[in-house]
């Protein structure tokens, strides 16, 4: 039985991960720094797992497994008075510190990247090889991650650098700061959609599950031969953000699409906003090619469209009697957490814990 660690366990992908890689015969160990453990919109199996930051993770961890999984990471922009560099050079550093334990000790490194470091498209379909103009301070960091795991990747050491489109889908520790998932989780709790752009900007998508099938696939390959970089999704889910609106409009008849920009009233927490909208326009859009994941991950396919997505979610909105105060707690969306926990002087400026760990273990 192959042995996983999973950095980033207690997140959105990290919650879904551990579970589908225990019932796919890995054993699996989480390793999560407990931001986000109370985040939970319905209980989950627990998995393994140690509370450690990504920062401190050792030699030893590694070598007790036979690949790592690096999910770890701020998966939102500066926020408080810390700035990009605050934020986002530790995680550079210690994705590149986990990656040359893992070459040191003979072990796989799959490291979970992102599609937004594409950045601005052209119109035609962006793959591997297309130029990337990353857009925020957290796609550049990406980006900047796979750059440094090219200069010691060989023969002997090859990790994969999973670029996953926009993620949705159900999670038990859920973010409504995903698009798909935001859009769905306000027209069933609201029966109003709200967009903060005007809708015209292309976003590729991709499931959860998609995403853990493709880790799976990931962890089992035998590739060779430096970095490998691959794009994670499926050419059909390539939507606009106004299609996403009604594809829920159609999930969830009799919604209002309304637009952020004409109706700011509806924001009034400022979950909806998103800080990267400027006056309605939004310049990070893109279409991307999925051709060569599923080339490299020979029988690898996508096999959850948005709108198969969206009515899953419904069902477990429906089951669990998701109300309104639900969608709207802090806990489900990252940027206002991390504040939040921040404000509370729970977290210190380099984003470790100063007291008070979460309960929940």
């Amino acid at each position: 039985m192959k042995k996983v660690l999973v950095t980033g366990s207690s997140g959105y992908l990290g919650t879904v991960l551990t579970t589908y890689l225990g019932k796919s015969g890995f054993e699996c160990i989480g390793c999560d720094s407990g931001f986000f453990e109370d985040c939970l919109l319905y209980e989950t199996p627990s998995a393994k797992r140690v509370l450690r930051d990504a920062r401190d993770v050792e030699g030893k961890d590694v070598a007790a497994a036979d690949a790592v999984v690096h999910l770890a990471g701020i998966s939102n922009d500066p926020f408080g008075n810390l700035d990009a560099a605050k934020v986002y050079d530790p995680t550079r550093v210690y994705a590149f510190n986990i990656a040359k334990l893992c070459k040191e000790k003979g072990v796989k490194f799959v490291f979970a990247s992102s599609c937004s470091v594409y950045g601005v498209g052209k119109g035609d379909l962006l793959d591997e090889n297309s130029p990337t103009l990353p857009q925020t301070p957290y796609s550049l960091n990406k980006l900047q991650v796979e750059q440094d795991l090219q200069t010691i990747a060989d023969e002997n050491f090859s990790p994969i650098a999973l670029r996953f489109a926009t993620a949705f889908g159900a999670s038990p520790r859920m973010r409504f700061d995903l698009v798909t998932n935001m859009l769905t989780g306000m027209a069933f709790t609201t029966g109003k959609i709200v967009l903060n752009s005007d809708g015209t900007p292309w976003r590729p998508n991709v499931h959860v599950m998609d995403i853990c099938k493709s880790i799976k696939f990931a962890v089992e390959s035998h590739h060779r031969g430096g970095l490998l970089v691959l794009n994670v999704g499926d050419e059909k889910n390539n939507l606009q953000v106004i299609d996403i609106a009604r594809k829920v409009q159609a999930c969830i008849p009799g919604c209002e699409l309304k637009f952020l920009k004409e109706n700011p009233e509806l924001d009034k927490e400022g979950l909806v906003r998103d800080r990267k909208v400027k006056q309605g326009v939004d310049t990070r859009t893109y279409k991307v090619s999925f051709e060569k994941v599923r080339r490299v991950f020979a029988g690898f396919q996508c096999d959850w469209p948005v709108e198969r997505g969206i009515a899953d979610m419904v069902e477990k909105f429906k089951a669990i009697h998701m109300a309104e105060s639900q969608f709207k707690d802090k806990n489900f969306y990252r940027l206002q957490k991390l504040e939040q926990l921040y404000q509370d002087h729970r977290l210190s400026e380099d984003l470790r814990w100063t007291r008070t760990k979460p309960e929940r273990q």
